[in-house]
């Protein structure tokens, strides 16, 4: 991936972030675990794909690319199935996460 294109996507990754940490809905969200008595670590990815066009308006090849927040490692795996609660749910909803319905 050439430089200029590099950071164009971190660029992306840094918007995408900021429109993240500005949401007030997101910030509440957050704010109520933290008052049910529960730290939060929320740490989504994005995969981005794109295609560079010639100057004829043609598909040249495709690429893609990860964007990812950088976060401290953690020392633990997830090992088992997750439950999620109705306000859960309502939360992924609210990011436009899909679900199965296999872990209600």
């Amino acid at each position: 991936m050439d430089e200029p294109l590099k950071h164009l996507m971190q660029e992306l990754g840094n918007a995408i972030n900021d429109s993240l940490s500005e949401s007030d809905r997101i910030a509440e969200a957050i704010g109520e675990i933290k008052r049910a008595g529960y730290d939060v670590f929320l740490v989504l990815e994005a995969t981005i794909g794109f295609n560079r066009r010639d100057e004829n308006g043609e598909v040249e090849e495709e690429e893609s690319a990860e964007v990812e927040e950088e976060q401290p490692k953690r020392g633990f795996e997830a090992t088992g199935k997750l439950k999620f609660t109705s306000q859960d749910h309502r939360f992924l909803r609210a990011l436009k996460i899909a679900v199965d319905d296999d872990n209600r």
